[in-house]
C-alpha cells in the first residue's frame, strides 16, 4: 500500500514537471516564432531597400509642396519597403537635413500610415487564408540560389525572398504555438472578463496594443499577434479593434526616438506623427460603435458575416466567421488611417503651427557647423543612411571651402584683425577633425548593417574622401601658423606679393568648385569623367612653379627679403598641397562611382 502510494505520488510529480516543462517550451517556441517573424520582416525590408534604395531616396527628396503628393509618396514608399517606422525615420532625417520642409514631412507621414496597412492585408490573406507558409520552405531554395549569385541585384532579391519566407513561417509557428484557450476554461474566462467592462475594456485593450507595440517596436508584429488572438477566439472583434487603435499610438515612438538627437524641425516632424495618430484615436474612440459598425457593413458587402454585429464570434472550423473577423480588422486599420488622413490633410498648416508651439527652439546660439544630414538617430535604413552620409560629405566640402576664404582674409589682415581670423581658422581645423570623426563613426555603423556590395565600395571611398577633407582643414590652420610666425618676426607682404597669393587662392578655389561639382555628380549618378579635376590640378601646379621660380629669381637679384620670401613660398606650397588633396578626392570618386 505504501509502495503503491509512493509510486502514484512519484508519477504525479513527473507528470506535473512534464506539464510545466511543456508549458515553458511552448512559451519559448512562441517567442522564437515571434523573433522569426520580426527577423523575416526586417530581412524582407532590407532586401527591398537595397534593391531600390537610391530610387526611393530620390523619390522622397523630389517632393513638392503639394500635400496630396506627399501623402502618395509616403504611401508608396511604405507599401514598397513594408515599414512605416523606416519611412518616418527617413522623413525625420530629411527634415533634420533640410531636404524636406515640415509641411512636406507631415504629408509623407500621413501617407506612411496608410501604406503600413498593406502589411495587415498581406498577413491576413497570405498568412491565414492562403497559408503561404506551405510554400515558404520551397521559396527559401530560390532565395538561397539568388543570394549566391554574383550580381548584387540577384543577391538583394534572394534576401527579399528569404525574408518573405521567414516572415510567414514565423507567423505559422506563432499560430501553432499559441495555446487553445478552449482547453483551459479558467484562462478563457479570465480573458473574457477583460472584455466585460464596456468602454473600459476598449481603453484596456487600447493600452495593451500601445504597450505591446512599444515593446516590440513593430506595429506589423503587434498586428499579426492581434490577428492570431482574434482568429483563435481569444478576444472579440471590438477588443481587437481597440488593440489596433493602440498600435497606431505605440508606433509613433520610433520617430520620436529618431528625432531625439535631431534639430528642432526633426523633433517637430516626429511630434506631428504623434498628433496625427492620437487625434485619429480620439475620434475613433468617440465614434467607436458607429465606426466599427461601418466596418462591419463594408465586410458584409463582400458576402461575409458582419464581425461587428452583436453576438458575432469566431467559431472553430467556420471559415466564414474567421475570414470576416480577419478582413474586418484589416479593413478597420485601413479605414482608420485613410479617413484620418482625409480629415487632417486639409489641416497640415494647423498641425505645423501646433508642433511649432509645442516644441520651442533651443535658447542657444545655433551651431552652423553641426552635422546636417546624419544626426537624426537610428539607422533604420542602411542603404539610405549611406546616401545621407554622402550628403554630409558634400556639406563637409562646402565648410572646408569657407575656410579658404578666411585664409585669404588673414593673409591681407592687419594685426588687429589677424588674431580673430587666426582663431576662426583654428576653429575650422577643429571642426574638420570633429566632422571627420562623426562621419567615420556613422559609416562604421552603416558598414555593420546589411548593405549591398556596391554600397560597400562607395563607403570605402567615403572614408578616403573625409580623410582628404580633414587634411584640407589642416592646411588652412597651417597657413595661419605661417602667418603668425611672419607677424612674430615683424615681417609683412607687400601688395604685389598679396596679389600673387590671391592668384593662387583663386586657382585653389576653382579646384574646390570642381571637386564639389564632382561630389554632387557622383552622388546623383551622373559623374562620367574627372578631366575637369585634372585640369584644375595642372593649373595649380603650373602657377605654383611659376610663382616659386619668380620668387627665387628675385632673391638672387636681392630684390626680396629672404625670410619674407620663405613664408611666401611656404604658403604657395601649402596651397598647392590643397590641390593635391582635392585631386585625390576626385580620383576616389572615379574609382568608386565611375568604375575606372
Amino acid at each position: 500500500m505504501i509502495w503503491q502510494y509512493f509510486c502514484t505520488g512519484f508519477e504525479r510529480t513527473i507528470l506535473n514537471n512534464t506539464i510545466t516543462f511543456m508549458g515553458i517550451l511552448q512559451i519559448f517556441t512562441l517567442l522564437g516564432a515571434l523573433g522569426m517573424f520580426l527577423y523575416g520582416m526586417n530581412l524582407m525590408s532590407s532586401g527591398l531597400q537595397k534593391a531600390a534604395g537610391d530610387k526611393l531616396r530620390g523619390f522622397l527628396s523630389a517632393m513638392t509642396s503639394n500635400p496630396f503628393k506627399g501623402v502618395l509618396t509616403g504611401l508608396g514608399i511604405t507599401s514598397i519597403i513594408q515599414s512605416s517606422s523606416a519611412t518616418t525615420v527617413m522623413v525625420v532625417s530629411f527634415v533634420n537635413a533640410g531636404l524636406l520642409t515640415l509641411t512636406q514631412a507631415i504629408g509623407v507621414i500621413m501617407g506612411a500610415n496608410i501604406g503600413t496597412t498593406v502589411t495587415a492585408w498581406l498577413v491576413a490573406w497570405l498568412g491565414f487564408k492562403a497559408d503561404i507558409s506551405i510554400l515558404a520552405i520551397p521559396l527559401m531554395l530560390f532565395g538561397f540560389l539568388f543570394s549566391n549569385s554574383k550580381k548584387n541585384k540577384h543577391q538583394n532579391i534572394g534576401e527579399l525572398i528569404v525574408g518573405f519566407s521567414l516572415l510567414f513561417l514565423g507567423l505559422s509557428f506563432m499560430k501553432e504555438s499559441v495555446p487553445d484557450l478552449r482547453e483551459t476554461p479558467q484562462v478563457l474566462e479570465f480573458v473574457r472578463n477583460w472584455s466585460s467592462y464596456g468602454f473600459g475594456s476598449v481603453l484596456l485593450f487600447l493600452a495593451f496594443g500601445t504597450i505591446l507595440t512599444l515593446v516590440l517596436q513593430s506595429s506589423s508584429a503587434t498586428m499579426a499577434i492581434t490577428l492570431i488572438m482574434l482568429s483563435m477566439g481569444w478576444i472579440p472583434f471590438h477588443m481587437a479593434c481597440a488593440m489596433v487603435l493602440g498600435e497606431n499610438i505605440g508606433t509613433t515612438i520610433t520617430a520620436n526616438i529618431a528625432a531625439a538627437v535631431g534639430n528642432t524641425q526633426a523633433k517637430r516632424a516626429a511630434m506631428s506623427h504623434t498628433i496625427f495618430n492620437v487625434f485619429g484615436v480620439i475620434w475613433a474612440l468617440i465614434l467607436f460603435k458607429p465606426f466599427t459598425a461601418l466596418v462591419g457593413k463594408v465586410i458584409e458587402l463582400f458576402g461575409l458575416p458582419n464581425p461587428a454585429a452583436e453576438g458575432f464570434a469566431v467559431v472553430e472550423g467556420d471559415m466564414g466567421s474567421s475570414t470576416a473577423a480577419l478582413y474586418g480588422l484589416s479593413m478597420l486599420h485601413t479605414m482608420f488611417n485613410t479617413i484620418n488622413t482625409l480629415i487632417l490633410v486639409w489641416f497640415i498648416k494647423y498641425i505645423e503651427k501646433a508642433v511649432v508651439w509645442i516644441i520651442k527652439p533651443k535658447n542657444q546660439e545655433a551651431e552652423p557647423f553641426r552635422l546636417k544630414y546624419i544626426s537624426a538617430g537610428p539607422l533604420a535604413t542602411p542603404e539610405l543612411a549611406a546616401a545621407q552620409a554622402f550628403d554630409e560629405i558634400v556639406h563637409f566640402a562646402e565648410i572646408s571651402r569657407n575656410g579658404l576664404g578666411y585664409a585669404k582674409q588673414a593673409i591681407a589682415a592687419d594685426a588687429k584683425h589677424f588674431d580673430e581670423l587666426r582663431e576662426k581658422l583654428v576653429k575650422y581645423e577643429e571642426i574638420s577633425d570633429r566632422i571627420e570623426y562623426e562621419i567615420a563613426a556613422f559609416l562604421n555603423g552603416v558598414s555593420a548593417g546589411d548593405i549591398s556590395e556596391a554600397t560597400r565600395v562607395k563607403i570605402k571611398a567615403m572614408y578616403k574622401i573625409i580623410g582628404e577633407l580633414e587634411s584640407l582643414g589642416d592646411s588652412g590652420e597651417a597657413i595661419s601658423r605661417m602667418l603668425s610666425r611672419r607677424n612674430e618676426h615683424k615681417k609683412s607682404f607687400d601688395t604685389a606679393t598679396i596679389e600673387k597669393i590671391n592668384m593662387m587662392i583663386a586657382k585653389v578655389d576653382s579646384a574646390y568648385e570642381v571637386m564639389i561639382a564632382n561630389l554632387i555628380a557622383a552622388h546623383e549618378g551622373t559623374l562620367t569623367s574627372i578631366a575637369n579635376a585634372y585640369d584644375a590640378e595642372e593649373q595649380i601646379n603650373a602657377l605654383r612653379n611659376e610663382l616659386r621660380e619668380a620668387e627665387i629669381e628675385a632673391l638672387d637679384n636681392n630684390d626680396k627679403n629672404y625670410q619674407t620670401s620663405v613664408y611666401y613660398i611656404d604658403i604657395i606650397n601649402e596651397l598647392e598641397h590643397m590641390g593635391d588633396f582635392m585631386i585625390n578626392i576626385s580620383q576616389s570618386l572615379e574609382r568608386a562611382f565611375v568604375g575606372k
